[in-house]
C-alpha cells in the first residue's frame, strides 16, 4: 500500500514511475522479515541530514547482518537524481530499503552474498506548522537488544508499534506515550519524545530500546546552541504529567506539539514552537 502519490523508485539501476513491485515469493524478506529502511525528507526545498538518513540505512542492513551495496555518497547522489523528477516546492519522503534475498545453509539466516536495495520517493505534503496530536498510555513496550534487532530501522520492529497505535486510537488518542522493559519512558509508537519544565527541556536518554533519531540529535544540538539547557535522562509518565509542554520530534513533521496526554492538557508552548524556527532556520543554512 503506497502512503503517498506520485511514487518513483529506483531500483536494479534506474529510475521507474510508480510502485514498483521488487521482492519475489522466495526472497528471504518476504517470508523472514528481513528488511530496513531509512526515512528522509524533501520540503521548501531542503533535504536536511539526508547524509546520515543514507548512512544510517547502511548501518541499519548490517545489524540485520545484510550487506549495503550502495555508498552513501553515491545513495545521496541517487536520491537527489529522482528528486530532480518533482515539481519546485514538492514536498517528499525519501525511503531507501534493504531486504535479504537469499538465506544461507539454514535458510534463516540472510546471505551476505545478495541484499536487494530500492529507493521508493512519494509526495507526502508536510503537516501544517499549527498542527498538534495527542498522547496515552499503552500495555505494549519497547523491546530490548537482547530479544529483537533495536539498533536497526528493521520492518520487523513495526507490528509491535502498529499494535501500540491502534491501541491508543481505540481510546480516541492519536498516539501511545511508551514504555521500554523497566518501565521508563522511551518514545511514542513513531516518534522520539520531549517535555519541558520550567524552560529546561528533558528527553530520554537513547539506551539502545529505542532509535535514538536524526531528527532529535539535531534539535538537542539546536537548543544548547541557543542557551537551553537539555537533559538526557530517565523519564516516567509523571514527569510528562508535571511537564509545562511536551513535543514530538521525527523525520515526518519534523516537530509536533502535543495538546494532551490522557487527562493532562497541554498548550503549544514557545519552546516547541522556538524548536520549529531554530529547524527550518537551520535546514535553510545546510539542507
Amino acid at each position: 500500500m503506497a502512503t503517498g502519490s506520485n511514487i518513483r523508485t529506483y531500483f536494479n539501476g534506474s529510475w521507474q514511475d510508480g510502485n514498483v513491485p521488487i521482492m519475489r515469493a522466495a526472497d528471504h524478506a518476504a517470508w523472514l522479515g528481513s528488511s530496513v529502511f531509512d526515512g528522509a525528507r524533501l520540503f521548501d526545498g531542503m533535504t536536511p541530514d539526508l547524509d546520515l538518513h543514507c548512512a544510517r540505512v547502511n548501518r541499519s542492513a548490517e545489524a540485520l547482518m545484510l550487506a549495503p551495496t550502495i555508498t552513501t555518497k553515491d545513495m545521496v547522489a541517487i536520491t537527489r537524481e529522482g528528486l530532480a523528477m518533482y515539481d519546485k516546492g514538492a514536498a517528499v519522503y525519501i525511503r531507501p530499503m534493504y531486504w535479504g534475498i537469499d538465506g544461507d545453509v539454514t535458510a534463516i539466516v540472510p546471505s551476505k552474498d545478495t541484499t536487494g536495495f530500492a529507493l521508493c520517493l512519494e509526495q507526502i505534503p508536510m503537516a501544517a506548522p499549527t498542527a498538534t496530536t495527542t498522547l496515552t498510555r499503552s500495555r505494549f513496550r519497547r523491546p530490548v537488544l537482547d530479544s529483537s534487532v533495536v539498533n536497526a530501522k528493521a520492518g520487523c520492529l513495526y507490528p509491535n508499534n502498529a499494535r501500540m497505535l491502534a491501541e491508543a486510537r481505540s481510546k480516541g488518542f492519536a498516539n501511545a506515550l511508551v514504555l521500554d522493559a523497566l518501565g521508563n519512558v522511551a518514545e511514542t509508537a513513531t516518534t522520539n519524545v520531549f517535555m519541558v519544565r520550567d524552560g529546561e527541556v528533558f528527553t530520554p536518554i537513547a539506551n539502545g530500546t529505542f532509535l535514538s533519531g536524526i531528527t532529535r540529535a539535531r534539535h538537542i544540538t539546536n537548543l544548547r546552541a541557543n542557551g537551553v539547557t537539555v537533559h538526557e535522562t530517565v523519564l516516567g509518565y509523571a514527569d510528562f504529567e508535571a511537564a509545562d509542554e511536551v513535543f514530538l520530534s521525527g523525520n515526518m513533521s519534523k516537530v509536533t506539539p502535543v495538546t494532551a496526554f490522557d487527562d493532562c492538557q497541554y498548550q503549544t508552548g514557545p519552546i516547541a514552537k522556538q524548536v520549529r524556527e531554530m529547524y527550518w532556520d537551520w535546514a535553510q543554512s545546510n539542507g
